[in-house]
């Protein structure tokens, strides 16, 4: 008996020192199979009620879909990955397609997000329409316009942008525009509260710190969770669903963590993911 628990005693903590390595790599946090490592959470309905099928997986792609709709409705959508994280790289790769559905906003065309340090989806009153997070936004050309992607929302939060409090709620990147339905591969570094750029095509469109709880765009949240002046420092990751159909074939993220107190070896290990 002794021997026998001495060995499942080394099996686990071997398993445990694997698990703890492979995290320090790149996660893919969505497995391309199906979304169970992800909660829903849509307005107007029950925390993680996949109401008409919204998000989905298909041909090994997740999708935000609409053919469930009769109508909009104000009906925005959020998938959480399950856990949070602080100090990280996320990788995501998008197309927008098809025709948005009925009755969904103006604004809302070819219009998605990513929304970082999250609050957690399980504190999100039934009603409310975004969480309280800092978005990434993501646009997609209309063929006509001009319409950066990767720019910066801000539902219930501020940030600093230049070294000034920035109270508007959407700061454009100066990306380039993608029109139609191409891959676009954007880039989210986070770095707790101090520092969150978004980076496309190897560059930095878009540089803000001090992302914290505060401000407005963000409606029947509950006042308990909403403590204006709070610095985000860690959160959930979501990507959303606005009324536009959207694809996201990757969803990849390195955490950072590890390497927050040692500048010199972040430094090293960015310049270094940055370029796969």
């Amino acid at each position: 008996m002794k021997l026998k628990s001495i060995y499942l005693a080394v099996l686990f903590l071997s398993l445990t020192i694997l698990n703890a390595k492979a995290q320090k790599g790149w996660i893919n946090l969505f497995n391309g199979k199906d979304l169970k490592d992800w909660n829903i959470k849509i307005a107007k309905h029950e925390y993680k009620e996949n109401y008409a099928n919204t998000f989905r997986v298909e041909n090994g792609v997740m999708k935000v879909s609409y053919d469930g709709y009769n109508e909009f409705d104000k009906q925005y959508g959020h998938i959480f990955y399950k856990k949070p994280f602080s100090a990280y790289l996320l990788k995501v790769t998008y197309r927008f397609v098809g025709d948005q559905a009925k009755g969904g906003e103006g604004w809302a065309t070819r219009n998605s997000g990513a929304m970082l340090h999250c609050q957690d989806p399980a504190t999100m009153l039934k009603d409310q329409d975004f969480p309280i997070s800092i978005e990434a936004q993501i646009l997609g050309g209309d063929g006509e316009h001009e319409r950066h992607t990767s720019n910066v929302c801000t539902p219930g939060t501020l940030i600093d942008y230049n070294g000034k409090l920035f109270t508007g709620h959407c700061l454009d990147s100066k990306s380039k525009t993608y029109a139609g339905d191409q891959w676009v591969t954007a880039e989210f570094l986070v770095l707790g509260d101090s520092v969150v750029k978004h980076i496309i095509a190897g560059e930095v469109v878009l540089e803000y710190t001090k992302p914290q709880i505060g401000g407005g765009s963000v409606s029947n949240f509950d006042p308990k969770v909403k403590i204006d002046g709070k610095a985000l420092t860690s959160g959930y990751i979501s990507l959303q669903s606005e009324s536009h159909p959207i694809e996201f074939k990757t969803v990849q993220l390195y955490d950072l963590e590890a390497y927050m107190k040692d500048k010199a070896k972040l430094d090293k290990v960015l310049a270094k993911i940055l370029k796969e």
